[in-house]
C-alpha cells in the first residue's frame, strides 16, 4: 500500500461557541495548509460526545464548524471536509489501538485530569479513553502532518507511540512500518489563545464569561466591546519582547495583533511600543473586524442553506471512508481478523 508523504489530518470539535482560539490556533492555518498538502478536515462529532451534548444543538454546532471551514477558505471541492462519525473506520480502529495502547499512556495524559477535575470516577470511559481515538483519526487515513496547538502535543505523541508500538507488535506480520510517526505542524504567533478576562487560562468556549472569548458569530460592535473591555494592565505597551513577560493579557493581546496581522510579536511591539492600551485596544479592534468580519458574514449566509452544508459532508464523508477503508482492511488483515 502506497504510503502517502504530504497528508494532513485534523478537526475542530462542534461544541458551539466557535471562538477566536479556535480560528487563529486551528482553521485559519488549515486554508494555508491546502497550498501544499492533501487536507482531510475533520469535524470531530464523536469527541464531542464524551461529554453530553443537546443532540439538536450537537446538529447544528456540526454544520456551524462545517461552515466555519468553508466561509475562513478551505475549499470543500479540492479538500475533504466531513464529520467524523459519518465513517465508521474511525470507531473501528479505535477499538484495535485500544488493545495497542497501555493504560500507563493514557494515565499520564493531562487533558484527561483537567477536563474530568475532581469528579474523575464519574468521568464518561470515552472522555479517558478519547486519545485513543485521536490517534486513530489520524491513522485511519495514514496522515503524515497533524497542525496541532500546543495543549495537544501530548496526544499527537500518544499517537506517534501508539502507531510504533503497532508496527513493532506485527512487524513479523506485514505491519513493519505500516503507520507513518505522524509529525506535529505548530504554526503562527497565536497558537495558544487566552482568554481576555484572564491571561493565565486558554480561550474557552465553556467558560461562563461570553466577554472572556471572541466568537465567530460576533457583531463588530461586539467584537470592539470585548477588546475595549479586555483585562490589561496600566503600563504602556514594551517596545521588546522581554517586556511582555509577567505581562500575561498585555503578551496575549499582541500576540492577538501578531497572528491576524501576521507579524511576529516583535514587530507589533516596534509599531506600538510605548503607546498605552486605550489607543493599541482600538486599533486590535479594527484589524479583529477587518480579518474576521468576511468570515462570520459568509457563515451567517452558508448557515441559512443546510442543504448544501449538508451535501458537503455527505460528500467528504464519501471521499474520506474510501480513503480509510483500505486502510482499516489492511489492519484487519495484519493483526489476524478473518
Amino acid at each position: 500500500m502506497e504510503q502517502p508523504t504530504n497528508r494532513v489530518f485534523s478537526g475542530v470539535q462542534p461544541t458551539g461557541n466557535l471562538h477566536l482560539g479556535n480560528y487563529l490556533g486551528a482553521i485559519r492555518n488549515f486554508v494555508g495548509l491546502q497550498e501544499t498538502h492533501e487536507c482531510i478536515y475533520c469535524v470531530v462529532d464523536m469527541h464531542a460526545i464524551t461529554v453530553w451534548q443537546d443532540p439538536k444543538e450537537l446538529a447544528h454546532n456540526t454544520r456551524e464548524v462545517a461552515a466555519a471551514y468553508i466561509a475562513a477558505g478551505v475549499d470543500a471541492e479540492k479538500q475533504v471536509i466531513f464529520n467524523q462519525s459519518k465513517v465508521s473506520a474511525h470507531g473501528e480502529l479505535t477499538w484495535v489501538l485500544n488493545c495497542v495502547a497501555r493504560m500507563g499512556w493514557l494515565n499520564r495524559m493531562t487533558q484527561f485530569k483537567e477536563k474530568a477535575g475532581k469528579n474523575r470516577e464519574n468521568a464518561s470511559v470515552g472522555l479517558y479513553d478519547y486519545p485513543v481515538l485521536m490517534a486513530a483519526d489520524i491513522l485511519a487515513y495514514r496522515a503524515t502532518h497533524v497542525p496541532v496547538g500546543d495543549d495537544q502535543k501530548q496526544h499527537l505523541e500518544l499517537a506517534r507511540d501508539i502507531a510504533q508500538k503497532f508496527n513493532n507488535d506485527f512487524a513479523a506480520f506485514g505491519g513493519e512500518e505500516f503507520f507513518p510517526l505522524p509529525e506535529p505542524l505548530i504554526m503562527g504567533a497565536a497558537t495558544r489563545v487566552m482568554s481576555l478576562r484572564d491571561g493565565s487560562k486558554k480561550m474557552s468556549k465553556s467558560d461562563p464569561s461570553d466577554m472572556s472569548r471572541i466568537t465567530l458569530t460576533d457583531s463588530a460592535d461586539d467584537i470592539a466591546k470585548k477588546i475595549r473591555k479586555a483585562r490589561t494592565d496600566p503600563e504602556p505597551l514594551p517596545s521588546e519582547l522581554e517586556g511582555l513577560k509577567e505581562r500575561a493579557e498585555a503578551d496575549n493581546l499582541v500576540g492577538i495583533y501578531a497572528a491576524l496581522a501576521d507579524m511576529t510579536k516583535e514587530a507589533v511591539l516596534q509599531e506600538h511600543g510605548g503607546s498605552q492600551f486605550s489607543s493599541f485596544k482600538p486599533a486590535l479592534a479594527e484589524l479583529a473586524n477587518e480579518k474576521l468580519s468576511p468570515i462570520t458574514g459568509e457563515m451567517a449566509r452558508l448557515m441559512e442553506d443546510t442543504a448544501y452544508i449538508d451535501s458537503v459532508l455527505k460528500s467528504g464523508g464519501e471521499r474520506a471512508d474510501a480513503i480509510a477503508q483500505p486502510i482499516l482492511a489492511k489492519v484487519k488483515e495484519i493483526v489476524g481478523f478473518v
